[in-house]
This record gives structure tokens, sequence and C-alpha cells, in this order.
């Protein structure tokens, strides 16, 4: 059973799905190919911040969602995605926890210097939680030189999470081989499929089978089934087994 711990299946202002029903099309079909529990995680961009409106908006829609995924046996968790952004060091960083999980997701930018997003991860790790840094193979300065900042985050504790669209080349042949380099290194802690629309869905099989395929089925498993989080579990439950 896959754990999926990045996706934008929840309508929430941002570029995921539109509408409860979109997303819900989404969840089922993610289950349907293998994923148990399904972390939604609306952006939080600079220009469109968690102000209390939203935030009240967004738990509404998950409540509903959660609701309608139990009954086919899918697990929606609700979290956040940061995009670093100086007002986050102002935050409890609690507050965009991913679910019931001590860590919070966090991204590299694109094209600009790392500094502004290691500070945003050290200030979750003050607050005594995990960064989760979401899809680093994807970020230019990181791609410059993927070991050497690899072993620098992993050394302090923080999760790597690897897009399957990367693995499978949907961001082009540099990021897909950055994602293979982290694969084949060991230095990637999960993967998740950053989910957006149907034209780029919540799914994971096709990228497991990949990694499966040339990795091995066991180091498959713990990246899928979300092994690495377990560290950051309070209850030691293990997420797969949750649905």
């Amino acid at each position: 059973m896959f754990v999926d711990v990045h996706s934008h299946v929840l309508p929430s202002g941002d570029d995921g799905a539109r509408t409860i029903t979109d997303g819900l099309e989404l969840c089922r079909g993610a289950r349907e190919r293998g994923t148990g529990v399904l972390y939604a995680t609306p952006h939080v961009w600079p220009h469109l911040v968690l102000e209390p409106e939203r935030e009240d908006e967004i738990r509404a829609a998950h409540g509903e969602m959660a609701a309608s995924a139990a009954e086919f046996g899918l697990d929606l968790q609700l979290g956040y995605e940061l995009t670093p952004a100086p007002a986050l060091l102002d935050e409890d960083p609690a507050r965009y926890r991913l679910g019931d999980l001590d860590a919070v997701l966090v991204e590299l930018p694109f094209h600009e210097p790392l500094g502004l997003a290691e500070a945003v991860a050290e200030h979750i790790e003050a607050a005594g939680l995990v960064p989760v840094i979401a899809h680093p193979e994807r970020a230019e300065v990181f791609m410059a030189d993927p070991e050497a900042i690899s072993h620098r985050y992993l050394e302090r504790g923080w999760l790597l999470q690897v897009n399957s669209t990367s693995i499978l080349g949907y961001h082009g042949p540099e990021r897909e081989a950055t994602a293979w380099l982290l694969l084949d290194r060991g230095l990637a802690s999960l993967v998740a499929s950053d989910g957006h629309r149907p034209a780029r869905p919540p799914f994971l099989d096709d990228a497991y089978e990949r990694v499966a395929g040339r990795c091995g089925v066991e180091f498959a498993d713990s990246l899928f089934a979300g092994r690495a989080l377990e560290s950051v579990r309070g209850d030691g439950v293990d997420l797969a087994q949750r649905r």
C-alpha cells in the first residue's frame, strides 16, 4: 500500500483540484492504483498565504472529502506545502504539520538560492519537527551538486521527497537524471506524486514499477510505503497498514 505525502487534490485556491468533485475523482484514481494514505498539501505561497478564511475553507473541504474518501478505502490526511518566505520564520510551523506527523513539507525554490528555504527548514527543525524537502531534484541549485547537498540535509535528519513525475521524465531529462541519482545512491527518503490534476494525477504505480525494476522491490517498498515517516510518528503505527 502506497503512502503519498504530497498532493494537491484539495480545492484551496492554488493550482490543484478546482472542486471537491474533481478532487475526489483524483483520490479515487489514486486508491485504485494502490495508494492507501494520501496527504492533501495545499500550497502556501508568498502571494497565497494561509489566512483564517482560507484555512477554514480548506479544513471544511478536507472534512467532506476525507469522509467520502474513507468510503472507498482511502485515508485522506491534511497538510501543506510551504514555499519559502520570510514571514514563515515568524510563525509556528506546527500549523502546517502533515496530518498527525511531526513533520512539515517545504519545497526548494526552482531558480533561486537555497538560503531562505534552508532557514525555513531550520525554523521547522527548531520547533521540534522534521522538514520534508519536496522535490529537491527540480531545484537548479540542488541539481548542480545533489550529492553534497543531500548528505548535508540527511545528516540533519531532514527527509528528501522525490516526485514520481520526475522519475518518469515529466519534468525533463535533467530532473529525471537527478531523481535517479538520488534513488541509485540511496539518498531519497520518500517518493510522492505531487499530483495536481487529471493530466498530472496523484498516481504512484508506474513510478513504483520503474523503481522496483531497477533498484529492487524491497527498496521501492520502503520509499513508496513511507517507511521514513515512521520515525516522525508518535504512536509508531505503520502508515501502510492504516488502510
